[in-house]
């Protein structure tokens, strides 16, 4: 049996974002959940599991297109938590915004950067070695 958009997106979603996923669609339930559907089915359901590019490759474009926008802070964490778990080093993130820099500029990166040291430092107080 074929599966779902929603099914397929919600399996993507659980492997690269986990918790923080979940978090975030289940914060849309009371409000606005036909866009955590959206999310489900769209992003992740469609796009996510298109071949030619890797998981890891999906997430470090996710994380630049974040930063380059600016103000998405909340996503960004969560995409940054993703990466980690898509097996992207800490400092392989690092280095990826700072090639960011010539093109959006120190403001943006300094802002990714101060959640990405956020986010490393909570998964360090779990127990997580990097």
């Amino acid at each position: 049996m074929e599966q779902t958009r929603f099914e397929t997106g919600m399996e993507q979603l659980k492997k690269i974002d986990g918790i923080g996923g979940e978090n975030v669609i289940k914060s849309l339930e009371n409000i606005a959940p036909d866009v955590g559907r959206f999310i489900i089915e769209f992003a992740f359901g469609e796009i996510y599991p298109r071949e030619n590019l890797s998981l890891p490759e999906r997430e470090m474009i996710t994380i630049t297109s974040l930063l380059t926008l600016g103000g998405c802070e909340s996503q960004l964490e969560v995409h940054i938590n993703g990466a980690l778990n898509v097996g992207i080093s800490p400092q392989k993130i690092v280095e990826t915004f700072i090639q960011c820099i010539p093109y959006v500029g120190f403001p943006r990166v300094l802002n990714a950067i101060t959640v990405a040291k956020s986010v490393f430092s909570e998964r360090k107080n779990l127990g997580e070695n990097f």
